[in-house]
């Protein structure tokens, strides 16, 4: 049976391969038993799977990030592709697979985009704003090599936030290009500094796949713990306390609107073009990733992240 990469699976598909669980959740069905409602990964994508009347010891053997063997068939439930279960075991030394092939990852490798970043750093001309970034970034360099932008949606990758934050980098510098009047200083900072503390919200371990929020995560938000991140980094190094409330800013108001967590809006233009490139990056991201998995001339599903909205491949541009 050959193998097939998630994004390839079609209805009617026989599957006998290994995958990485992402997330398992043990639930109870309408007649009262148990069953584990398990995501699947590979580096293409994911698919979710029901293990019907698990056990207790299905509960113990199957959790998060364990790496199995599975076989079953692709089908396809409310609109989504969907795996029906055969059999499931986990993997054994014998087999010869190793974890990290199977986790999905950013389209570069992390020291390459590393390197990129720390050229943005460097061209930070402003002494207390360039201390602050460089404050942070070392004391997070490990995680920030790893972890991805969010739990499940843009960026849910293996080096995501690092990639996210490179690409609003690259956003950001055409931008000011046109915008001469933007403190590129000051929007390079935000851009670097908008999400950080996402590796303080969430727990990805080292597989780079995000197993739970941390208890500040649940309690705070990555904005509030953003703030207090460069309120401390602001200290340490002396900086300007204008320098740290504008960055405190942008980091408050960079999700723009009271529903998606930010309490005040963008008062300065650094702010709003903060927000708009972070927007412009997640939702191209996303796009990108259903439009991988859509055939040209064929519109998708509805995509509940972009507002349920379907999207066309264009024909013209499907080689592109």
């Amino acid at each position: 049976m050959d193998k097939k990469d998630i994004k390839e699976l079609k209805v009617g598909d026989a599957v006998q391969q290994f995958f990485l669980i992402k997330t398992v959740e043990c639930k109870v069905s309408t007649n009262n038993k148990k069953y584990l409602d398990i995501t699947f990964v590979d580096k293409t994508g994911d698919i979710n799977a029901k293990l019907w009347d698990a056990s207790s010891q299905d509960e113990e053997r199957y959790v998060n990030h364990a790496l199995v063997k599975v076989r079953g068939v692709a089908h396809e439930w409310q609109g989504r592709m969907q795996l029906k279960l055969e059999n499931i075991r986990l993997a054994v030394t014998e087999d010869g697979v190793d974890v990290a092939d199977f986790v999905p990852s950013a389209p570069r490798t992390a020291s390459d985009m590393y390197q990129e970043v720390t050229t943005y750093i460097e061209r930070i001309e402003h002494s207390d704003l360039k201390q602050i970034v460089c404050h942070i970034i070392n004391n997070k360099k490990s995680k920030l090599m790893i972890y991805p932008a969010a739990k499940q949606n843009h960026h849910s990758v293996r080096s995501g936030l690092l990639y996210h934050i490179l690409t609003m980098l690259q956003l950001g510098e055409r931008v000011s290009e046109v915008y001469t009047t933007l403190n590129r200083d000051l929007l390079f900072a935000g851009i670097i500094l908008h999400d950080m503390a996402k590796l303080d919200e969430m727990d990805a371990g080292d597989l780079g796949i995000v197993s739970n929020y941390t208890v500040e995560g649940e309690l705070l938000g990555h904005i509030i713990q953003g703030i207090k991140l460069i309120d401390r980094a602001a200290k340490a190094v002396g900086a300007d306390e204008e320098v740290s409330l504008l960055l405190q800013h942008m980091i408050l108001s960079h999700h723009a609107e009271p529903e998606f967590g930010s309490p005040k809006r963008p008062m300065i233009p650094e702010a709003e073009i903060l927000h708009y490139l972070d927007t412009i990056d997640a939702r191209m991201y996303d796009m990108r990733k259903v439009l991988d998995n859509t055939k040209a001339g064929v519109l998708s599903d509805k995509v509940w992240l972009l507002n349920n909205r379907k999207l066309y491949k264009a024909e013209c541009t499907s080689t592109k």
